[in-house]
């Protein structure tokens, strides 16, 4: 099925958030002062099964869907994950599985996870610093938890790449030093320009750090060669540095430049509600007709006319002073 929404975009990545629980409260993401101690997360009932799960994939690889990627919240925090690994990696037509983590649960998981199917993993490591990286994960968590997570799964065999959010006035010294790392063990790194994601971040736009300059900062340092190799849908501007196999730096700029004219992506929150947009007010609901008993012909059509009518370009209209305010929270929808 060749499927494009309104702006002709067509559907290939699926987001899938198996949980919106999380053990960090890192600033840009969960402030630990409003997702504290009392905060009342999803009910399990509340929460789609797996069985739910593999037969709405099925349905979107149906509609064009080739990648999925699990979220959260932290997926890791999902119990007997690796179940649902392998029910996914049995559709047919889903050409790669990959999963965003904070990779401090990782360690004891790699292994299972690579067996069942799974071919990669994106890790959130915002600093090296245990005093830094603490701070921004809001929950004093140290970085080598995290660095062991991905030694793990380097070991295990899967894909390993690196994400840090660049924060103005809280990590710049570190960009360098997780560079430096990403380059040791041969894997990409994305900085991430400082998104206003949700309502409870606090974010404002000077503390956006352009990746531009982060990349003038970088290239005193290594040699990098813009990639013009970019496939549709692609979020990062990446760069080769000559001589280190494996490794890679990129960058995605939604601030400064935003990519939605190539957005392929749909996300299915842990409740069950269709988001067109990591900045959306709005989700749909389609656990509750899916629990009601809706045939799989009637799910198809209603996804398809989901997709159909996406109009969604929510940093394209922030650039333009036109975005909208309410937005659902990433760790209720998904990176």
């Amino acid at each position: 099925m060749n499927l494009t929404d309104s702006l002709q975009r067509p559907l290939r990545d699926l987001r899938i958030s198996v949980t919106d629980r999380c053990n960090f409260r890192c600033r840009y993401c969960m402030p630990a002062e409003i997702f504290g101690a009392d905060y009342q997360f999803l009910p399990r009932e509340e929460i789609l099964r797996f069985g739910e799960i593999e037969a709405l994939t099925r349905i979107f690889v149906e509609m064009g869907v080739r990648k999925v990627r699990l979220t959260g919240g932290e997926p890791l925090l999902r119990r007997d994950l690796d179940v649902l690994v392998q029910k996914l990696a049995s559709i047919d037509g889903v050409e790669d599985i990959a999963m965003t983590t904070n990779a401090s649960l990782l360690a004891r998981k790699a292994e299972k996870l690579k067996a069942a199917g799974l071919h990669r993993v994106t890790v959130s490591l915002d600093a090296l610093d245990d005093a830094v990286f603490g701070k921004m994960n809001g929950v004093g968590a140290k970085a080598q938890k995290v660095v062991d997570g991905i030694d793990a799964a380097l070991t295990a065999g899967l894909g390993v790449k690196v994400n840090a959010v660049v924060q103005k006035g809280v990590n710049e010294a570190d960009l360098l030093p997780l560079a430096r790392f990403a380059a040791e063990r041969g894997i990409p790194i994305r900085y991430i320009e400082y998104m206003d994601t949700g309502n409870s971040n606090g974010w404002k736009h000077d503390q956006v750090i352009p990746s531009h300059k982060v990349l003038e900062m970088l290239r005193e340092e290594f040699d990098l060669v813009s990639v013009d190799d970019a496939k549709f849908g692609e979020t990062a501007k990446r760069y080769h540095v000559k001589g280190i196999e494996g490794f890679e730096v990129g960058f995605i700029s939604s601030v400064s430049k935003p990519f939605c004219s190539e957005c392929n992506r749909i996300r299915l929150s842990a409740q069950g509600h269709l988001y067109t947009c990591l900045f959306a007010s709005d989700g749909y609901d389609i656990k509750t007709p899916m629990r009601e008993g809706l045939s799989v012909d009637e799910l198809r059509e209603r996804l398809v006319q989901l997709w159909g009518k996406r109009d969604d370009r929510y940093s394209e209209l922030r650039s333009e002073g036109m975005a909208p305010i309410a937005k659902k929270e990433m760790s209720y929808l998904g990176g």
